[in-house]
């Protein structure tokens, strides 16, 4: 068996639980959120900044970017999140592995133009997705025994999904 302190050492494990912050004793997947919502704004600037070097001019390059990048780093949660969970050894989808709020949270807002991220938006994105996150709605919950990465993933995507759809219906209604 390993020191506990060389498995919290292990690449997988630093990326999963962000660098620790997946260890934080209460609400571990409310903090993983949160920083969620910061790459959210990172990927947007990459984004923006990657459709003006690479492609003045084109319309809609920037979303489409931002919705590449957001996606590529789900699906590199799936193996890395795979790997944690084996190194934690903590059951199916340890607590401490945060990388799947955090990807997840992002994934909501690509529903809302970047210029329309408002701070009531991206409050109610955050809601939203916690609300679906934690009451774990169909198929969240089904998404959960998926094997590994994909379950420990796939559950915060469909999380995702009905926020996104919710904060969509919001915006149009006009209520945000």
């Amino acid at each position: 068996m390993e020191p506990a302190a060389h498995v919290w050492s292990r690449p997988a494990v630093l990326v999963a639980t962000l660098g620790g912050i997946g260890r934080i004793g209460f609400a571990p997947g409310t903090f993983g959120a949160a920083v969620g919502l910061v790459l959210a704004v990172a990927a947007a600037t990459a984004a923006g900044w990657l459709a003006a070097r690479f492609f003045p001019g084109i319309a809609g390059v920037a979303p489409a970017c931002e919705a590449g990048l957001v996606v590529a780093i789900c699906l590199a949660g799936v193996p890395i999140c795979s790997r944690a969970a084996a190194a934690l050894g903590r059951g199916k989808d340890p607590g401490a592995i945060v990388l799947d709020e955090t990807a997840a949270m992002a994934a909501t807002l690509l529903v809302v133009p970047t210029a329309a991220r408002t701070p009531a938006v991206l409050a109610a994105a955050f809601a939203l997705f916690r609300f679906f996150d934690i009451l774990k709605p169909f198929p969240c919950d089904r998404c959960e025994r998926l094997p590994t990465g994909l379950g420990i993933m796939a559950d915060d995507w469909a999380a995702a999904g009905y926020a996104a759809a919710i904060l969509a219906v919001i915006r149009a209604a006009g209520w945000l």
